[in-house]
Protein backbone atom coordinates (compact mmCIF):
# COMPACT_ATOMS: atom_id res chain seq x y z
CA UNK A 1 0.00 0.00 0.00
CA UNK A 2 1.19 3.55 -0.73
CA UNK A 3 2.22 5.95 1.84
CA UNK A 4 -0.53 8.02 0.07
CA UNK A 5 -3.54 5.48 0.95
CA UNK A 6 -2.03 4.34 4.01
CA UNK A 7 -2.12 8.18 5.29
CA UNK A 8 -5.99 8.14 3.38
CA UNK A 9 -6.84 5.31 5.61
CA UNK A 10 -5.29 7.41 8.87
CA UNK A 11 -7.89 10.19 8.06
CA UNK A 12 -10.78 7.76 7.73
CA UNK A 13 -9.99 5.97 11.00
CA UNK A 14 -9.92 9.86 12.45
CA UNK A 15 -13.75 9.90 10.96
CA UNK A 16 -12.65 11.93 7.96
CA UNK A 17 -15.34 11.72 5.39
CA UNK A 18 -13.59 13.38 2.73
CA UNK A 19 -11.36 9.99 3.00
CA UNK A 20 -14.16 7.89 3.34
CA UNK A 21 -15.48 8.55 0.03
CA UNK A 22 -12.24 8.46 -1.76
CA UNK A 23 -11.79 4.66 -0.26
CA UNK A 24 -15.45 4.09 -1.06
CA UNK A 25 -14.74 5.47 -5.35
CA UNK A 26 -11.18 3.67 -5.16
CA UNK A 27 -12.44 0.36 -4.08
CA UNK A 28 -16.08 -0.13 -4.57
CA UNK A 29 -15.72 -0.96 -8.28
CA UNK A 30 -13.42 -3.93 -7.98
CA UNK A 31 -15.93 -5.14 -4.58
CA UNK A 32 -18.65 -4.74 -6.86
CA UNK A 33 -17.18 -7.02 -9.61
CA UNK A 34 -16.71 -9.92 -6.37
CA UNK A 35 -20.02 -9.63 -5.29
CA UNK A 36 -21.30 -10.10 -8.54
CA UNK A 37 -19.36 -13.31 -9.13
CA UNK A 38 -20.63 -14.36 -5.73
CA UNK A 39 -24.32 -13.59 -6.14
CA UNK A 40 -24.82 -13.35 -9.55
CA UNK A 41 -27.60 -10.66 -9.19
CA UNK A 42 -26.69 -6.80 -9.64
CA UNK A 43 -29.45 -5.99 -6.94
CA UNK A 44 -28.04 -7.73 -4.12
CA UNK A 45 -24.82 -7.21 -5.11
CA UNK A 46 -25.17 -3.68 -4.87
CA UNK A 47 -27.20 -3.96 -1.16
CA UNK A 48 -24.50 -6.20 -0.28
CA UNK A 49 -21.65 -3.24 -1.38
CA UNK A 50 -23.67 -0.42 0.27
CA UNK A 51 -23.45 -2.41 3.64
CA UNK A 52 -19.93 -3.52 2.92
CA UNK A 53 -18.52 0.29 2.94
CA UNK A 54 -21.41 0.68 5.82
CA UNK A 55 -19.91 -1.78 7.81
CA UNK A 56 -15.96 0.12 7.04
CA UNK A 57 -17.27 3.35 8.07
CA UNK A 58 -18.45 2.43 11.57
CA UNK A 59 -15.83 -0.37 12.07
CA UNK A 60 -13.01 2.64 10.95
CA UNK A 61 -11.26 2.51 14.22
CA UNK A 62 -10.18 -0.83 13.64
CA UNK A 63 -8.78 -0.84 10.53
CA UNK A 64 -4.62 -1.50 10.60
CA UNK A 65 -3.63 -0.24 7.40
CA UNK A 66 -0.15 -1.92 7.80
CA UNK A 67 -2.24 -5.15 7.92
CA UNK A 68 -3.53 -5.11 4.21
CA UNK A 69 -6.85 -3.11 3.78
CA UNK A 70 -7.76 -4.97 0.43
CA UNK A 71 -7.72 -8.84 2.45
CA UNK A 72 -10.14 -6.76 5.19
CA UNK A 73 -12.44 -5.12 2.51
CA UNK A 74 -12.37 -8.68 0.94
CA UNK A 75 -12.89 -10.38 4.14
CA UNK A 76 -16.31 -8.56 4.82
CA UNK A 77 -17.50 -8.66 1.83
CA UNK A 78 -17.31 -12.49 1.65
CA UNK A 79 -19.18 -12.85 5.22
CA UNK A 80 -21.80 -10.30 3.82
CA UNK A 81 -22.18 -12.64 0.67
CA UNK A 82 -22.42 -15.71 2.88
CA UNK A 83 -24.94 -13.99 5.28
CA UNK A 84 -27.13 -13.61 1.88
CA UNK A 85 -27.01 -17.37 1.00
CA UNK A 86 -27.81 -18.30 4.69
CA UNK A 87 -30.83 -16.29 3.87
CA UNK A 88 -31.75 -17.50 0.62
CA UNK A 89 -31.49 -21.29 2.02
CA UNK A 90 -34.11 -20.32 4.92
CA UNK A 91 -36.24 -18.65 2.19
CA UNK A 92 -38.12 -21.06 -1.03
CA UNK A 93 -39.22 -17.97 -2.82
CA UNK A 94 -35.45 -16.13 -2.60
CA UNK A 95 -34.05 -19.87 -4.03
CA UNK A 96 -35.93 -19.33 -6.89
CA UNK A 97 -35.74 -15.89 -7.30
CA UNK A 98 -31.80 -15.96 -7.23
CA UNK A 99 -31.88 -19.21 -9.35
CA UNK A 100 -33.53 -17.13 -11.93
CA UNK A 101 -31.22 -14.59 -11.36
CA UNK A 102 -28.06 -16.98 -12.13
CA UNK A 103 -29.59 -18.22 -15.44
CA UNK A 104 -30.31 -14.63 -16.35
CA UNK A 105 -26.98 -13.30 -15.86
CA UNK A 106 -25.04 -16.69 -17.54
CA UNK A 107 -26.92 -16.75 -20.49
CA UNK A 108 -26.36 -13.08 -21.28
CA UNK A 109 -22.77 -12.65 -20.53
CA UNK A 110 -20.06 -11.76 -23.00
CA UNK A 111 -18.30 -14.63 -24.90
CA UNK A 112 -15.26 -16.41 -22.73
CA UNK A 113 -14.49 -19.87 -22.31
CA UNK A 114 -16.02 -19.96 -18.99
CA UNK A 115 -18.85 -18.79 -19.09
CA UNK A 116 -19.51 -20.19 -22.82
CA UNK A 117 -19.18 -23.44 -21.62
CA UNK A 118 -22.12 -22.40 -18.75
CA UNK A 119 -24.35 -20.72 -21.15
CA UNK A 120 -23.91 -23.86 -23.45
CA UNK A 121 -24.93 -26.08 -20.01
CA UNK A 122 -28.33 -23.58 -19.59
CA UNK A 123 -28.97 -23.78 -23.28
CA UNK A 124 -29.36 -27.52 -23.02
CA UNK A 125 -30.99 -27.39 -19.55
CA UNK A 126 -33.34 -24.71 -20.99
CA UNK A 127 -34.03 -26.85 -23.99
CA UNK A 128 -34.50 -30.05 -21.99
CA UNK A 129 -38.40 -28.40 -21.18
CA UNK A 130 -41.54 -28.81 -22.34
CA UNK A 131 -42.10 -26.32 -25.46
CA UNK A 132 -44.78 -24.31 -23.38
CA UNK A 133 -42.36 -24.26 -20.21
CA UNK A 134 -39.45 -22.90 -22.32
CA UNK A 135 -41.51 -20.71 -24.04
CA UNK A 136 -43.05 -19.09 -20.69
CA UNK A 137 -39.13 -19.15 -19.33
CA UNK A 138 -37.71 -17.39 -22.46
CA UNK A 139 -40.89 -14.72 -22.89
CA UNK A 140 -40.30 -13.92 -18.91
CA UNK A 141 -37.01 -14.36 -18.34
CA UNK A 142 -35.60 -13.08 -21.76
CA UNK A 143 -38.06 -10.90 -23.06
CA UNK A 144 -38.48 -9.33 -19.97
CA UNK A 145 -42.42 -9.84 -20.13
CA UNK A 146 -44.64 -9.74 -16.97
CA UNK A 147 -46.64 -12.77 -15.59
CA UNK A 148 -50.19 -11.21 -17.02
CA UNK A 149 -48.30 -10.31 -20.71
CA UNK A 150 -47.48 -13.71 -21.42
CA UNK A 151 -51.12 -14.97 -20.12
CA UNK A 152 -52.70 -12.40 -23.01
CA UNK A 153 -49.97 -13.54 -25.18
CA UNK A 154 -50.45 -17.51 -24.67
CA UNK A 155 -54.39 -17.29 -23.65
CA UNK A 156 -54.03 -18.72 -20.50
CA UNK A 157 -54.23 -17.77 -16.33
CA UNK A 158 -51.63 -15.64 -14.53
CA UNK A 159 -51.26 -18.54 -12.50
CA UNK A 160 -50.81 -21.10 -15.12
CA UNK A 161 -47.88 -18.91 -16.20
CA UNK A 162 -46.56 -18.78 -12.55
CA UNK A 163 -46.87 -22.74 -11.92
CA UNK A 164 -45.40 -23.31 -15.24
CA UNK A 165 -42.37 -20.79 -14.42
CA UNK A 166 -41.54 -22.44 -10.92
CA UNK A 167 -41.39 -25.84 -12.61
CA UNK A 168 -39.39 -25.03 -15.45
CA UNK A 169 -36.69 -23.46 -12.84
CA UNK A 170 -37.21 -26.87 -11.07
CA UNK A 171 -36.40 -28.74 -14.13
CA UNK A 172 -33.13 -26.64 -15.39
CA UNK A 173 -31.89 -26.89 -11.77
CA UNK A 174 -32.58 -31.33 -12.05
CA UNK A 175 -31.48 -31.37 -15.25
CA UNK A 176 -27.85 -29.78 -14.30
CA UNK A 177 -27.94 -31.14 -11.34
CA UNK A 178 -28.37 -34.62 -13.22
CA UNK A 179 -25.98 -34.41 -16.52
CA UNK A 180 -23.35 -31.83 -15.01
CA UNK A 181 -22.87 -32.22 -11.23
CA UNK A 182 -19.33 -32.60 -11.25
CA UNK A 183 -18.58 -29.59 -13.46
CA UNK A 184 -16.25 -27.01 -11.84
CA UNK A 185 -18.26 -24.43 -13.76
CA UNK A 186 -21.56 -24.98 -12.19
CA UNK A 187 -19.51 -25.26 -8.64
CA UNK A 188 -21.26 -22.03 -7.71
CA UNK A 189 -25.01 -23.19 -8.58
CA UNK A 190 -24.14 -26.70 -7.06
CA UNK A 191 -23.20 -25.64 -3.91
CA UNK A 192 -25.99 -22.40 -3.31
CA UNK A 193 -29.04 -23.20 -5.31
CA UNK A 194 -28.92 -27.05 -6.20
CA UNK A 195 -30.70 -27.43 -2.52
CA UNK A 196 -34.43 -26.18 -4.12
Amino acid sequence: MSPKETAILEKLKKGDLDSFNKIYFHYSPKIFIRLIKLVKDQTVAEEILQDVFTKIWLYREKIDPSSGFVSFLNHISDNLAMDFFRKVQRDKALQLEVWASAIELYYHTEESVHFKDTRDILSKAIDSLSPKRKEILMLNKFEEKSYKEIADQLGISVSTVSNQLVHALKDIKKYIHKNYRNEHIISFLAIVLFKL
